[in-house]
C-alpha cells in the first residue's frame, strides 16, 4: 500500500466510503482547530461545567428529545444521549485506522472538533489535527515524522487502548457531574462505544467477523480503565440463522423515555454478566 500523506487518511476515506454519515477531515498544519458556530472542540467538552460549550452542545439533545419523544428527559438521561453521540463517532478516529492499516492514530483533546448539525449527515463531521501514530514494524509508515514504532500485534492493540483513554478520560471527566453514573460505570460506556461503533463499520465493511474478534481481543476484560469486555456470543437470528450478540455493560437510559421499548442487549434486563450489573448500579 502506498504511503499517503497522512498515515491514517486512506482509513478515513474509506469510512467515508461505507459510513458517509460521518466525515472526517484533516487540519493542514498550521491550520486553527474549529470552534464555534456549528463546531464544538473537545478540549471544551472537557471543560464541563467551566464553560458553556457543554451547555449548547447538550441542548441540541434536549431539543431532539422533546421534538422526538414529546416529553422532557433527566437531566442525566440528556447528558448520556450528548456523551454516546460524541464518544461513539470519537472511537472510530482511533478504531477505523487500527482496523484497516494497522496505525493507531494519537487526538488529544485540544485536535479534535465535532459539528453534528452539518447538512446531509447524521452522525456529522469530525476535525483532527494529525500528530503521532503507533504502527508495526514491516509498516510502510514506519519511517514518517511522527511514527511510534511498537513490537507486535497485542503492543499495537494496547496503543489502541491508551489513545482511545487518552481522548475520551478529559470528556468523561467533563460530561461526569451531569450524570448520575460515575467512575466505572462511564467507562463501561466507554467500553461499549469502542465495541459497538467498530462492529457496525465492521458489517459496513464486510467485515464483521474479523472485527468481533479484533475486538475480542483488543478488550478481553481486565484492561482498566476499561470496564467488562467485548463479550460476543453466538445466538439464533431473527430468521433462525445464526448471529452474535453481547450483554452491553452500561445502560444507553432509552427506557427513560420509552419503558416498553427496553433494548434487547441492556444489562438491566439480559441474562448477562449480573455480577458487572450489580457493580455499574452501585456506582451509577
Amino acid at each position: 500500500m502506498a504511503v499517503p500523506g497522512s498515515a491514517v487518511a486512506d482509513a478515513y476515506a474509506r469510512l467515508a466510503e461505507v459510513f458517509p454519515a460521518l466525515v472526517v477531515t484533516e487540519l493542514a498544519a498550521g491550520e486553527e482547530t474549529p470552534r464555534g458556530g456549528a463546531w464544538v472542540a473537545a478540549d471544551a467538552l472537557a471543560e464541563g461545567d467551566g464553560g458553556s460549550a457543554l451547555d449548547a452542545f447538550l441542548a441540541w439533545d434536549e431539543s431532539q428529545i422533546l421534538r422526538d419523544y414529546e416529553q422532557r428527559a433527566r437531566p442525566d438521561v440528556v447528558a448520556s444521549f450528548g456523551l454516546h453521540r460524541y464518544a461513539w463517532p470519537a472511537c472510530l478516529l482511533i478504531t477505523v485506522p487500527w482496523f484497516l492499516h494497522r496505525r493507531v492514530p494519537r487526538y488529544p483533546v485540544t485536535h479534535v472538533s465535532f459539528d453534528r448539525t452539518a447538512a446531509g449527515l447524521a452522525v456529522g463531521r469530525m476535525a483532527v489535527r494529525p500528530d503521532t501514530f503507533a504502527c508495526l514494524p514491516d509498516d510502510p509508515a514506519a519511517s514518517l515524522p511522527g511514527a511510534r514504532v511498537v513490537a507486535d500485534e497485542e503492543a499495537l492493540r494496547a496503543e489502541v487502548r491508551t489513545a482511545v483513554a487518552e481522548h475520551l478520560e478529559p470528556v468523561l471527566t467533563g460530561f461526569g457531574p451531569r450524570m448520575r453514573r460515575r467512575g466505572r460505570a462511564l467507562w463501561g460506556m466507554a467500553t461499549d462505544e469502542i465495541v459497538e461503533s467498530l462492529r457496525y463499520v465492521g458489517q459496513l465493511l464486510g467485515e464483521e467477523e474479523r472485527a468481533l474478534r479484533e475486538l475480542e481481543l483488543l478488550l478481553p476484560g481486565a484492561t482498566r480503565p476499561y470496564v467488562g469486555a467485548a463479550g460476543f456470543r453466538r445466538v439464533s437470528g431473527p430468521e433462525g440463522g445464526p448471529t452474535h450478540t453481547r450483554d452491553r455493560i452500561s445502560c444507553c437510559m432509552f427506557y427513560t423515555l420509552r419503558p416498553e421499548d427496553i433494548c434487547a442487549t441492556c444489562p438491566r434486563t439480559c441474562g448477562g454478566p449480573k455480577a458487572v450489573t450489580r457493580e455499574l448500579a452501585k456506582a451509577s
